[in-house]
């Protein structure tokens, strides 16, 4: 996968769970944990897109790590809302597959650019 396509991959994440975000019910627990979705899930794109403006090696891959981090925490927030909603869908099944495969990049990413010893 090509840098400019994970800009769009993750952009494309963000912009999921951001009108998914508008469908759920907006009872109080759902809404205070859409609302850690949302700052994690926009995390993730501004992040990788700071790691492709990274200045160095190290920081690319300490960049990268954010931006594992992000994704996880995104699908442990999918995980909550999956057992809270009364009828989570498959769109919930759907983001939280993405955010796993999100980290599984990231993780791939920070290997290789360690291996291989440059950024690109």
């Amino acid at each position: 996968m090509t840098s400019t396509e994970l800009l769009a991959r993750t952009k494309s994440f963000a912009l999921a769970v951001i009108r998914y975000s508008a469908r759920v019910p907006q009872r109080l627990e759902v809404r205070i944990i859409m609302r850690q979705l949302l700052r994690s899930a926009t995390s993730v794109g501004a992040n990788y897109r700071a790691a492709c403006r990274a200045r160095s090696r190290a920081d690319f891959i300490a960049k990268m790590s954010i931006v594992e981090e992000e994704a996880d925490e995104s699908q442990y927030w999918l995980e909550l809302l999956a057992a809270l909603l009364p009828r989570p869908g498959a769109e919930t099944e759907v983001l939280r597959k993405e955010a796993g495969e999100l980290v599984a990049i990231a993780v791939a990413s920070k290997k290789t650019a360690k291996v291989q010893g440059r950024v690109s």
